[in-house]
């Protein structure tokens, strides 16, 4: 299982998260030929290496009609406006959507990259009293921020991340001038993006962690605290573009897997129910596993008096348990929970996207300990089969022989 753990002691900005991934990509012109070929008229993604501080890493570079945004000079970020102000060149959140969906990038990536922004757009709502709908964003600025939040979400895909766990924030402190005015740093939707998440202000009078970053670690992240212990492969740097006297601005990403060759200390969580319809107890399922869950899956039993009932069991990490608990209270209807803990060993997984005789198809790849097991996604699959008219299996059994 890969593990990716960011250190955000600069904050986190979503072009310094980029470089830090791609820094670990082994086939990094791929990235940028499929960045350039998003179909964003007027965008360009390039990446360049460079320096802050004593450290060595990446610049993530996008320009918009040849015009460079640095996020961390990112009064665009705020760029934002209520309905009732009639502005030229603004978007508002189902414009992003629209955009997003129609990239030539895979479904989990748009889906992914779709929820980041609505967080954006629920935080921006929330500071500015109104609703997520009626947010507006800057054309430059969401172009920008937009190749970020997909950027970063087609890098997890890439490199096959499993479980990504993160530093508690820097989030810099005084002020920052935005469209609204002189704010606080962080600045409201920030603040709103980083709630439950570990922050600290640092000791920078300036605004260090932006709200493209903060959406993005809330997104992914499943944990923050200490770098836990694991057996690092490879270390990316991201650099941003502002300097900072004494130290690096950097996003520091470490790639690897659990210390004790695969093995990950977890907890089983058990509730039992017996007053849940079956849509009910579907629904409740992909809540658990949306919340970043290892596993979810539900047994049927009898129960006492011989009622019929439903056991849900819940894999999550340790740190998690609390979390996951109160998310089995939200949405079953059980009284009570049993927690164990456990340890689990998994084969480590990947994803390649492959050229076949039925078009371009992503590929899961689990290897180690003596055994390689690969299989064609089923979205992937269920698409071309729609597609051609064909059958599942018949699809599979095509896709098989190009394994």
């Amino acid at each position: 299982m890969k593990k990716l753990y960011l250190e955000c002691q600069t904050g986190a900005a979503g072009d310094m998260l980029c470089a830090a991934l791609y820094e670990l990509l082994p086939d990094k012109e791929a990235y940028i030929e499929k960045m350039n070929s998003l179909g964003l008229h007027g965008v360009t993604v390039s990446a360049e290496t460079g320096m802050s501080g004593a450290l060595s890493g990446t610049r993530m570079r996008v320009k918009v009609h040849g015009h460079e945004e640095h996020e961390h000079h990112h009064e665009h970020e705020h760029e934002h406006h209520h309905e009732h102000e009639h502005h030229h060149h603004h978007a508002s959140l189902a414009d992003i959507t629209a955009m997003i969906d129609a990239m030539p990038l895979s479904e989990n990536v748009r889906k992914k990259a779709a929820e980041v922004y609505a967080l954006i757009a629920e935080a921006e709502a929330k500071a500015h009293g109104t609703q997520p709908g009626l947010v507006h964003f800057h054309e430059v600025g969401t172009l920008d921020a937009v190749i970020d939040v997909t950027g970063f979400c087609l890098l997890i895909e890439m490199l096959g991340i499993d479980s990504v766990t993160a530093s508690p924030v820097t989030t810099g402190f005084g002020s920052v001038m935005t469209a609204h005015g002189l704010l606080p740093v962080p600045a409201p939707a920030t603040a709103a993006l980083l709630t439950g998440i570990p922050t600290r202000a640092g000791d920078i009078e300036k605004e260090l962690c932006t709200p493209t970053g903060a959406a993005l670690l809330k997104a992914f992240c499943a944990s923050f605290g200490e770098r836990p212990a694991m057996t690092v492969d490879n270390v990316g740097c991201g650099l941003g573009n502002m300097e900072i006297p004494d130290r690096p601005n950097c996003v520091r990403a470490f790639l690897g897997k659990a210390a004790s060759e695969g093995a990950e200390e977890l907890c089983e969580i058990r509730a039992n129910v017996d007053d849940m319809t079956g849509e009910a107890a579907a629904f409740a399922a992909e809540a658990l596993m949306e919340a970043g869950a290892r596993d979810v899956y539900i047994q049927q039993v009898i129960m006492k008096k011989g009622r019929p009932g439903l056991i849900f069991v819940v894999l999550c990490l340790k740190s998690e348990a609390d979390r996951f608990a109160d998310l089995l209270f939200r949405h079953t209807t059980t009284l009570g929970v049993r927690i164990f803990d456990c340890r689990r060993i998994a084969l480590p997984r990947s994803t390649q996207e492959r050229e076949t005789p039925l078009g371009r198809v992503r590929f899961k790849t689990a290897e180690g300990r003596g055994t390689v097991r690969r299989k064609p996604e089923y979205e992937d699959m269920a698409a071309i089969a729609k597609r051609e008219g064909l059958s599942l299996s018949q699809v599979r059994a095509i896709l098989n022989k190009n394994c």
